[in-house]
Parts: C-alpha cells; structure tokens; sequence
C-alpha cells in the first residue's frame, strides 16, 4: 500500500471516531516516509485521541523540525499543542488560518469545534461540526478530543459612562457594547441549528410527501391533467402502485438518507427533484403524457450515490474502487428487473436510465468535497 492509502484511512478512522485504527494507519505511513510532515500529524491526532499527550507533543515537534518555514501541518500542530495548553483562543487563530488557506480540511473543522466549544460558543461550534460532518461525509469525530471543561465565559461589559465635564457640565452618554438580535434573527438561527440535528430531516419529508400523494391520486382527489409547473413538482412525489411505492420507501431510507448525509440537505433536495423531473421529461417524450415520476426520482438519488463512488474512489482506497463497481452491478441489476416489471417496454425504461445518469452527473458537479486527491 502506498502512503497516501494510510493517510486517508486515518482521516476516515479519526472521521468515524477509532483514533487507534488511525494511529496503526499512520504508523505504517511512518514505516514508508518517516520524514512527512503529514504523517506525524497524523499520528498527533490520532493520540490526542487515545490520550498519550506525551506522543502528540512529540509527533508535533517533529512536524515543526519538518516544516520550519511553517504550513498546514505545521499551524495545525501548533494548534493542538496550544490545545494541550488550554491556550484556546491561540490554538482557533491557527486553526481559523489553516481554513482560510484551504476549508476542506474536514479535521480542522472539528478541531475547531472542539476549542469553541471549550470557549463557551456553543451555536459556533455546532455549526463547526456539522461543516466537518458535511467534508467527511457523516463522520462526526467522536473520542478524537481531551474532555475539557468549557471556559466560564466573561461577564457582559458594563455600558461605558464617560465623566462629567465639570468645567463645562457637558456630559457623555452611555454607549452599548453589542445590538441584541431581533425577533427574525433568533428564529433564523434557532432554526438553523434545529435543521442541522437533524440529518434525515428532507428523506423524511420527502417519504411524507409521497405517502400522501399516494393517497391522493387512489382516492380520486388529485390526477396528473394538465402540463403546468405545478403538476410535474407534484408528479415526482407520485406512484401508481403499491409495490412501487414501498420499493421507493425502502430504497430512500437505506439510500436517501445516506445521500443526504453525504451531500447535504439542499444538494440531495436539487439532486431529487432535477432527476425526477430529467425521468418524467424523457419518459414524456417518448410515450407523450405525463406520468408519476417518484421511481425516476428515486433512481435519481441511486445515481447520486455512484456519483460519490466515483469522484472518491482513489481516495477511499480499495474500498471506493470496490464500491463503485458494486454500485455498477446493483444499477444493471435495478434496469434489468425494471425493465422485466414493465413487461419488456423499454420505452418506460429510458426515463430511468436517464434518471439514474442525470442524478450522477449532478452529484459530480454539486458534490461537497476536499481540494485534494479527488481524481
């Protein structure tokens, strides 16, 4: 295996929070290049993790004698020394500048989390760890920092009241240090960090969603007239069978929900809508009416999924190259029985096929990812 193999198994290792499979990655990594800087840092965080502070200070140290001009790995070092310091505003300027140079440094993220959560900025912090959770794809670095206990934060600073003049009995006014939010904006922050807790919030909507359009179109109160915007909205939440529509409700909660945590909320919601509606478009041109598009859809997210494979599969190793040609046979095998389904009608199965290669593409082009090693 090559070092930059050991290098991403102990960023998925610390992702998923087992710093000891990090810190065994990293050390073979060490095997191989005992002089990278990334290596050793590795090898600090993955011991922060399992509380051998005396490694961390060394593992810094020696990535400090690495890098002496500084950089990532050399800000990032200082940071957890600082850290073991309980120097925390220091160790967040390191942190907040190997983010400016480059924000897709997943771990950074929870870092600095970590330190703001030690300083009592609990609304910054969480949104700290979900950006992480988001850069590695669900990992929410658990047992990878000290517990510590959170700073008691500074009283609030009294108004200032400038002395009266005597001489001339001009006096000043009170000036305040901070504006209260209004109304709005403690509603949108409040709902914000609700949204962020909950990560299959939209999977669970969108199953809702069609449960309810399911019964509309049975019952006779809505049907699929018309050609207006609002019906294909409508459309890509429907099914016309019950066997279809369970198919679809197994496949969001085993595949949907892992897209959203992958790709966030609002790309999984682009990424289902726009390969419905890629479905309905193509099944529409060849068959010439409009028709419940949920399974397009659904095909769609399918897609998405090997989307993700494919920009990732050096990156994870043998695991996404493994991955991505599973993904190859399980997507032949769903056109295969899809195409078996509609009784050899390959017409209404080239609206999944589109689906599925739109909802891929689109994830190619939206996927949140790091800068590095993504080709």
């Amino acid at each position: 295996m090559d070092i930059q193999t050991y290098l991403e198994q102990g960023k998925q290792a610390l992702a998923q929070g087992h710093p000891r499979e990090a810190a065994i990655a990293y050390a073979h990594g060490a095997q191989l290049e005992s002089d990278n800087p990334m290596i050793h840092l590795g090898l600090a965080e993955a011991n922060l993790g399992l509380g051998s502070y005396g490694v961390v200070q060394m593992a810094c140290r020696r990535v400090q004698e690495l890098q002496p001009a500084g950089g990532q790995e050399s800000r990032l070092a200082q940071a957890l020394l600082d850290l073991l310091d309980r120097r925390f505003e220091r160790a967040l300027q390191s942190v907040d500048a190997v983010i400016s140079e480059d924000p897709g440094i997943a771990y950074a993220h929870a870092l600095r989390s970590h330190l703001l959560r030690a300083m009592g900025q609990t609304y910054d912090a969480n949104l700290a760890r979900a950006r992480a959770a988001r850069l590695s794809y669900g990992g929410r670095f658990e047992h990878c920092f000290p517990n510590v206990e959170p700073l008691t934060p500074p009283e609030p600073a009294q108004p200032t009241v400038l002395p009266t003049n005597a001489a001339n009995g001009a006096s000043r006014e009170s000036i305040p240090t901070w504006s209260r939010p209004n109304g709005m904006q403690r509603r949108m922050i409040r709902t914000r960090f609700l949204i962020n807790q909950m990560p299959g919030l939209v999977t669970n909507i969108i199953v809702a969603l069609s449960i309810i359009a399911f019964l509309l179109v049975v019952t006779g109160v809505v049907t699929l007239s018309g050609a207006n915007p609002l019906t294909y909205v409508a459309a890509i939440f429907l099914t016309v069978s019950p066997i279809q529509l369970i198919i679809n409700l197994i496949s969001l909660f085993f595949v949907g929900r892992a897209v959203e945590v992958l790709f966030g909320k609002w790309r999984y919601i682009v990424i289902y809508l726009a390969s419905g509606l890629i479905g309905i478009l193509v099944n529409q041109y060849f068959l010439g009416g409009l028709t419940a598009g949920m399974t397009y859809a659904v095909f769609g997210i399918f897609g998405a999924l090997g989307g993700f494979y494919f920009i990732n599969r050096k990156s994870l190793g043998g695991f996404g190259q493994g991955a991505f040609q599973q993904w190859l046979l399980f997507a032949g095998l769903n056109i295969v029985l899809n195409v078996a389904f509609a009784q050899g009608n390959l017409t209404l199965v080239y609206g999944l096929i589109a689906s599925i290669v739109g909802g891929l593409i689109i994830a190619v082009l939206l996927a949140p990812r790091q800068r590095r090693n993504l080709f």
